[in-house]
């Protein structure tokens, strides 16, 4: 398994407020990734997606890899929700970050499964046997107008409301990720990416990426598209490989 990582501010903001990490457990067995998009003031954003990084990777490394499903589910909502505690608290106790809050993906990966814990617009993409599929769903005002049929996924993209979203870590005090099993063998590969990155590349064009360059070229290839096509939000990005591939 291989992991590359990605961060960018893009062509419009004056600080990147997305934070990515990830690594690997038990000699290589075990594969994880966390991208968080964070929200609120000058600051707060930048402090919200960093918390929730640095919980995951206080938590990370007690992941037993003999956890059963039901467990492993139970562990990675427990990040989740340490990530939430952790931030509320903290603009709780300081005005200045009042409304803080970060998307947040956390993805560990066997070679067989990946288990995705899923808060916000960040994204969780599975490309298999030449195809892209959106794992997780935005939650966002325009994901509810798609899934009510008032506008099209192509509408979504470009409505005036696309940055609201209805979920995210540490605004509440309490979170309810969503959670999801992919498989995740053979030649498979998880790409993650801030909507800095979905808003400006449409899923085809992320899965022609995917299918011409790998590693850290196509983390910077999609990166470098994302500015090409406006680039008016932070652009983070992990690709996930299930097999090892060749630089």
């Amino acid at each position: 398994m291989q992991l590359y990582t990605r961060t960018d501010i893009g062509l419009v903001r004056s600080s990147n407020q997305d934070s990515v990490d990830g690594g690997f457990l038990y000699d290589g067995r075990l594969m994880w990734a966390v991208l968080c998009d964070g929200m609120g003031g000058a600051n707060g954003g930048n402090i919200a997606s960093q918390t929730a990084v640095e919980v995951t990777n206080d938590m990370i490394v007690s992941f037993d890899r003999r956890f059963t499903d039901y467990q492993a589910e139970e562990f990675l909502r427990e990040v989740v929700a340490r990530a939430n505690s952790t931030i509320y608290h903290k603009q709780r106790k300081d005005s200045s970050l009042q409304g803080m809050g970060t998307t947040m993906e956390l993805i560990v990966a066997n070679k067989g499964w990946a288990m995705i814990t899923h808060v916000g617009d960040s994204r969780v993409y599975r490309i298999h046997n030449g195809k892209i599929k959106q794992l997780t769903q935005d939650h966002s005002v325009v994901q509810e107008m798609v899934n009510r049929g008032e506008i099209t996924p192509e509408q979504a993209m470009v409505h005036p409301n696309k940055h609201y979203i209805t979920r995210a870590v540490g605004v509440d005090p309490d979170v309810v990720p969503d959670y999801i099993e992919a498989p995740f063998s053979d030649d498979d590969m998880l790409i993650v990416c801030s909507d800095g990155l979905s808003n400006y590349i449409r899923d085809k064009k992320i899965l022609s990426y995917a299918e011409s360059c790998s590693g850290d070229e196509l983390t910077y290839a999609l990166t470098e598209e994302a500015k090409l096509n406006g680039g008016g939000d932070n652009i983070s990005v992990a690709v996930m490989y299930a097999n090892n591939i060749r630089e």
